[in-house]
């Protein structure tokens, strides 16, 4: 039992350590700048919006639908990694020990996202609803005692099944919890009914467990394809050493290279444009700050916020995408033949200044409804300009 403690204890504090030195690169100044406007600027548009709402809102269904969600999805965190199928083997009547800490980290790590939500939705729950204060919080406590069932749900379920079908298991978790949390916020009483139901499922679906070995396989390619996911989000905000990026054609995008004339100055310019189009992580990241600052710039009726926002992905995106074209160590044929050294950069500039024109079309189309949306392909032009020209 202390070895397995031991065990778990010696993976846990690599993976915080991991994790740490990532996270640091995430959360920097101008990331929490930010976060601190969006939250400000949401809070406020959920205060002003709480003002109009109508009593017959649905916010017990929609409270429901959003955290019962979270909550019936419960990914197990193993920490297993590939040798443990072979060293842990003589190990493996100790494995419920580690199993264990296992799920307890499963559920703290998880636990925190349908409870902030749900704690969120208080405000509107006390404004359309009859709730007293207890049986808001009760409600609250019914959610973490339903989201430790599903975490040990879907542990067995795994465990006992290699995997397969997870999908339809945590389909009828989440039809079950939903309504759990419906009823519990109508009638309290009969929220317990489907709670007892997921904790009569979890309970045959771990005899189950106790005729099986241990599915290593399964959950070591689940903890890889896990960090792996932690890698490539990192890998937004800094390089990743042992992280490769997949490539990929995107034949819809050829159009793009009928742009640039057949010259020899131009080489670099098409390898540049290549390399953005086909390269997942490049590509993934200007569509996805995109993407980002386009929502924001949709819902968000506060100009100065706006524009705020818009500047600072404008900024994130230009400074990635700029490191991480021109910081292509790996031999190429270009280096071949004689190619002014300044044409790369030159290149780069180019495509930096077309994607954030882009950029800017697509924001101010979406912010077209809001006051003075003509200001953000402005701010989103001159900040990926300033930040070009002045970024080594």
């Amino acid at each position: 039992m202390n070895s397995m403690h031991s065990v778990w204890a010696k993976r846990f504090e690599h993976y915080i350590g991991e994790v740490m030195k990532y996270m640091r690169f995430v959360f920097t100044g101008h990331i929490a700048i930010v976060l601190v406007f969006i939250a400000g600027a949401g809070g406020y548009q959920y205060s002003e919006w709480l003002k109009v709402v109508q009593p017959d809102f649905p916010a017990e269904w929609l409270i429901a639908l959003i955290v019962g969600g979270l909550v019936a999805f419960s990914r197990p965190v193993t920490l297993l990694k590939e040798p443990d199928q072979v060293y842990l083997l003589p190990l493996e009547s100790q494995m419920p020990n580690y199993f264990k800490k296992a799920m307890n980290w499963t559920f703290w790590s998880q636990l925190l996202v349908p409870v902030v939500l749900y704690i969120i939705a208080i405000p509107l729950l006390k404004e359309v609803t009859t709730l007293s204060v207890g049986e808001i919080w009760l409600t609250a406590a019914f959610i973490a005692v339903l989201k430790f069932i599903n975490v040990r749900a879907e542990f067995n379920y795994r465990y006992a099944n290699r995997g397969n079908a997870i999908v339809l298991d945590r389909f009828v978790r989440a039809i079950v919890s939903i309504i759990g949390i419906q009823m519990t916020l109508t009638d309290g009483l009969l929220g317990i009914v489907f709670l007892i139901m997921m904790a009569y499922y979890t309970f045959t679906l771990k005899k189950k467990v106790q005729d099986n070995p241990v599915p290593y396989e399964h959950f070591i390619k689940l903890e890889q394809n896990r960090m792996m996911r932690f890698y490539r989000f990192a890998n937004y905000f800094t390089d990743v050493p042992h992280l490769k990026g997949s490539v990929k054609r995107r034949a819809w995008l050829d159009f793009a290279y009928k742009t640039i004339s057949y010259k020899k100055e131009n080489t670099q310019a098409y390898l540049i444009y290549r390399t953005f189009i086909r390269t997942d992580d490049h590509f993934y990241l200007w569509v996805r700050l995109t993407a980002i600052s386009a929502v924001i710039a949709m819902f968000i009726t506060i100009p100065f916020v706006t524009w705020i926002v818009a500047g600072a992905l404008a900024f994130a995106t230009t400074l990635q995408l700029k490191y991480a074209l021109m910081s292509a160590g790996d031999f190429r044929m270009d280096m071949l033949y004689p190619i002014p050294r300044d044409t790369r950069k030159q290149a780069v500039a180019k495509l930096l200044r077309q994607l954030s024109i882009v950029q800017a079309i697509i924001v101010t189309l979406c912010a077209v409804m809001q006051p003075q949306f003509y200001i953000i392909p402005v701010v989103i032009i001159a900040v990926s300009e300033l930040t070009m020209r002045m970024s080594k």
